[in-house]
């Protein structure tokens, strides 16, 4: 019954779908309520946008830290205590949220929310199935993310409608309850089953964890995600801006940010098929490298505005493979035998960069002379994390 990868695997039934149904609601709830909800509570309160905003991007900035320590645990006790209390401490930080009455308690919300988030979303959903599911993880990984993709669907829109009838408190103490309800007994039932032994390390992998991070091929990694990560989540958030500049309305904008995340949803059911037929380095640079031509296209094309969604939507595509692409780094590279540790500290510096990126994006596009050179400045940065991605080369391609 041990799920080792090499021989008879236990796959708990319960767990999969539980983790769908849990990362829809936790991404829908912590994560894509915010951008929902946070022009009410600015005209309610008086924040600045800014500060609001900053105290979401300091709980992403918490969630990449936390997820090094999160890592760890998950290694050696599995994901049902983790994820669990992660549930608990996200409701009851979406309730610390609901009741500040200033910006310090905003953003002591905030900061709980981003211990919860290192808890409660891919990190340690992608340990449970990379344990129990391999070899055949990516299946698993590519089902939960499929559903995670599905996040803002449901709770954007649920979000808008009882933020139409109740305040902007009121409908995060209502999503806190659904969110508890949800999420809190799905995790501490569904991942009760035993956490099995992991398995030997790979034979080319020696010397243990502190071997593998120390080693150049993690650094390098390390480095290509973060500057990939910067550039993504930065043109995530410049495309509509970008758009407006270029004279489209912002429903016009919309359309095409909301049919990219469409090609996200895409792109992540195509990822097996690019993992049996290119080597890891090869998919790394290839994906990446294409990141960089998509996003240097946004910044060279103006019209006509159906080539401008079909870039888009390519984009997305790119986003998809990209999110799977993390997820088995390690596993291809390292194998699965700290899978837990070593991907909580390769992606807190990736983490970080996407926290910071929409911020950074803001500032930089009106010294650049508009959003067109921020994407060109962007497709530099891909390019870069393409070239840096050759040097993380390991004995397994």
């Amino acid at each position: 019954m041990a799920a080792t990868g090499t021989g008879v695997r236990s796959r708990p039934r319960a767990v999969l779908p539980a983790l769908c149904l849990t990362q829809i609601t936790g991404w829908g709830i912590v994560y894509y309520a915010f951008p929902v909800l946070n022009p009410a509570i600015t005209a309610d309160t008086g924040w600045s946008a800014g500060a609001t905003t900053a105290a979401f991007s300091a709980a992403l900035v918490v969630s990449a830290v936390a997820g090094i320590y999160v890592g760890r645990v998950l290694d050696h006790r599995g994901p049902r205590a983790v994820m669990t209390a992660g549930s608990v401490l996200a409701s009851l930080s979406l309730l610390v949220i609901a009741a500040a009455p200033n910006l310090p308690a905003l953003f002591t919300g905030w900061l709980l929310a981003g211990a919860a988030m290192a808890a409660v979303f891919y990190q340690p959903a992608f340990a449970a199935l990379t344990r129990w599911w391999a070899p055949d993880h990516i299946r698993a990984l590519t089902t939960v993310t499929l559903a995670g993709g599905l996040a803002s669907t449901v709770f954007a829109p649920l979000t808008a409608i009882l933020a139409d009838h109740m305040s902007w408190r009121a409908t995060y103490a209502v999503l806190a309850g659904i969110l508890a309800v949800l999420t809190v007994p799905a995790h501490a039932i569904a991942l009760k089953a035993a956490w099995p032994p992991a398995p030997p390390s790979p034979p080319h992998v020696t010397g243990g964890h502190e071997h593998v991070v120390r080693s150049r091929a993690f650094w390098m990694l390390a480095v290509t995600f973060t500057l990939s990560a910067f550039a993504m989540y930065a043109v995530v958030i410049g495309l509509v801006p970008l758009l407006i500049e270029r004279g489209y309305t912002t429903t016009q904008a919309a359309w095409a940010l909301g049919l990219g995340g469409a090609g996200q949803t895409l792109g992540r059911t195509l990822y097996a098929t690019l993992a049996r037929r290119l080597g890891v380095t090869a998919r790394t640079v290839t994906l990446i490298a294409w990141g960089a031509v998509t996003t240097a296209a946004l910044a060279i094309v103006g019209a006509p505005y159906a080539l401008l969604v079909a870039v888009s939507v390519l984009a997305g595509v790119i986003r998809g493979n990209l999110t799977l692409l993390q997820a088995t780094a390690v596993t291809d590279r390292w194998g699965t035998t700290h899978y837990g540790r070593l991907s909580g500290l390769l992606g807190a510096p990736a983490h970080a960069a996407a926290a910071l990126a929409p911020f950074a994006g803001a500032v930089l596009a009106g010294p650049l002379g508009g959003h067109p050179a921020l994407f060109a400045l962007l497709a530099f940065v891909s390019t870069a994390a393409a070239v840096t991605a050759f040097g993380a080369r390991t004995e397994q391609g």
